[in-house]
Formats: structure tokens, sequence, C-alpha cells
């Protein structure tokens, strides 16, 4: 299938093969990212197209692991170190303060603290 991308897809997926391991983008910080769409949009793209890209470092913004890949996305954060934290029910979930990355490169996170470990 030689189909060509839309273009907005393919302005999502650069921007999650951008989130370096460790960290992670919900899908109103992409959209807040490009500018254009909303969450719905980009959770649209990520569902037909992100499966060649780290699809696990675009979330959701309670830090749930995506349903049906919980298991999958939880083996990368482990492995990508990305920060989780556990639920009073001994869920685990994204630590999206300690996670979430702003976009810029070896810049702060969203919570203010600067990120050496991916510069």
């Amino acid at each position: 299938m030689s189909e060509e991308l839309p273009a907005y897809a393919e302005h999502v997926l650069e921007v999650a093969e951008r989130i370096p391991p460790g960290r992670v983008m919900t899908y109103g910080d992409v959209a807040e990212w490009l500018g254009e769409g909303g969450p719905r949009q980009v959770g649209r793209v990520m569902a037909l197209y992100g499966g060649a890209v780290p699809w696990w470092r675009v979330v959701r913004a309670d830090g749930v692991p995506l349903p049906g890949h919980e298991l999958r996305a939880l083996e990368r954060y482990r492995a990508e170190a990305t920060p989780l934290r556990l639920t009073a029910g001994g869920e685990p979930r994204l630590d999206m303060r300690r996670a979430r990355w702003d976009g810029a490169p070896g810049g702060p996170g969203r919570d203010g603290t600067r990120d050496e470990s991916h510069t």
C-alpha cells in the first residue's frame, strides 16, 4: 500500500519520533506543540498510523497505559526508565509530573526540572 500519508498525520508522527526515551507527551501536548488539531485528532492518527513510531510515548493525560496495549507499553516504559508510580490499588501508571516532556531538547520537563539524562 503506497498511499501517501495525510500531512497532519506526518506531523504527528514526526513529533512522536522526537520524544526522547523515558519521556512522554499527551495527545493534547502533541496537538498544542503542532498548533493544530486536538487530542482526539492526535489519538486517531496514532491509532491508524502510529505502529511505526514510539507510540508508547504519546499517552493519555491521566497516565493510564493504552488499553489493550498495557503490557507492551509497560515493558517499553521499564526498558526506557520512564517514571512510573503505583495507584492506591497497585496499578502502574506513568508519573506524568516527572515523565512529561515539553518538546525542548535538553530543556525542562513540564514540572520545571531540567532533564540532563536525555541531552
